[in-house]
């Protein structure tokens, strides 16, 4: 009865690990952005095949025990930091709000190993396992905080929403839910997409994305090549078969809450086997940016940030709705 009761406390635990790999440091991938007052993340190194990984950390002053855990992954050429002060620091403000920790973790040579084999970049090139590391990263910041292991979250823009995809692959006996952003499924990861159970994804993507295409084929960063990629209704689609989903319906008209921006909203959803759901942004007119994010390149390069939804709030009230069982 004593070891019954013992397993049943366990399995109730938040997510605690073995002695901690995880330390302070200072050797996350600078950033010369201005954060947010008081809003600003630590750096810590986390030790991990053969090297030293850095993911900058949000943990409110207020602490909840246990808390979800967001990993909040940059796209290719991007930072932990970049990242942080793109999304306007919104996740932290969650999390200060709300109760979460926020991880904005650095990739090898500044992108992530997302299943693209001709992606010419350091990750690639390497074989850095970025999903192991992925994989272990709640598993590592649980030894210093505390963490729900029913509630790890991960979302990303470009190469980080790639990946995120990836862990929805590879990583759904860790992570709750993902939500891709600017980013549709590579061809080469959509054949062998597996997940352990019906996961639940928000897809937010821009119709005139001139890098990431809407309508699917070669993602091009200034006339350089970067992998072939599913449309983002082939990738809903498919999410929709993996989850076992009933057919993907628009949940109203689409939505133009900023007339000025250029920008509308079409939301559609689909609920799936095991309480998972897949819901598709259109974000029509938007571009290969993070809604009410910062501009950071010019439009002729990225397109239009849309100021139609807010997508830190809409992922995180996406993410709240779910959780391992």
């Amino acid at each position: 009865m004593r070891y019954l009761l013992w397993v049943i406390l366990a399995m109730q635990a938040p997510l605690y690990a073995t002695p901690a790999t995880v330390a302070p440091s200072d050797k996350c991938v600078p950033t010369n952005r201005r954060m947010g007052a008081g809003l600003e993340s630590r750096c810590y190194a986390v030790a991990f095949g053969g090297l030293e990984r850095t993911v900058r950390v949000y943990v409110p002053a207020a602490r909840k025990d246990p808390m979800p855990l967001i990993v909040v992954m940059h796209g290719g050429g991007g930072s932990a930091g970049g990242m942080e002060w793109l999304t306007n620091e919104g996740f932290n403000r969650i999390a200060d709000r709300d109760g979460a920790v926020i991880a904005y973790p650095d990739g090898i040579g500044k992108g992530w190993n997302d299943g693209r084999t001709d992606l010419k970049s350091k990750s690639v090139a390497e074989h850095i396992d970025d999903l192991g590391f992925l994989r272990a990263l709640p598993h590592e910041l649980a030894t210093l905080f505390p963490i729900d292991s029913q509630r790890v979250y991960a979302t990303g823009i470009s190469n980080g929403g790639l990946m995120s995809y990836r862990l929805a692959c590879d990583a759904a006996d860790i992570y709750a839910a993902v939500a891709p952003v600017a980013a549709n499924m590579s061809v080469e990861l959509a054949p062998k997409c597996k997940p352990a159970r019906p996961i639940s994804i928000a897809i937010i993507d821009g119709t005139d994305d001139p890098i990431m295409p809407w309508a699917g084929g070669p993602i091009k960063v200034l006339l350089s090549a970067r992998g072939t990629v599913l449309s983002t209704r082939a990738t809903a689609d498919q999410w929709v078969s993996l989850d076992r989903c009933d057919a993907l319906r628009n949940d109203g008209k689409p939505v133009d809450a900023d007339p000025g921006d250029g920008t509308s909203l079409l939301i559609s959803s689909a609920d799936c086997t095991g309480h998972a759901q897949v819901r598709l942004y259109e974000v029509r007119g938007g571009g290969h940016t993070w809604p009410r994010g910062k501009p950071y390149l010019g439009k002729w390069i990225v397109g239009r940030v849309s100021q139609e939804l807010d997508a830190n709030e809409v992922i995180w009230q996406f993410f709240r709705q779910h959780a391992l069982h």
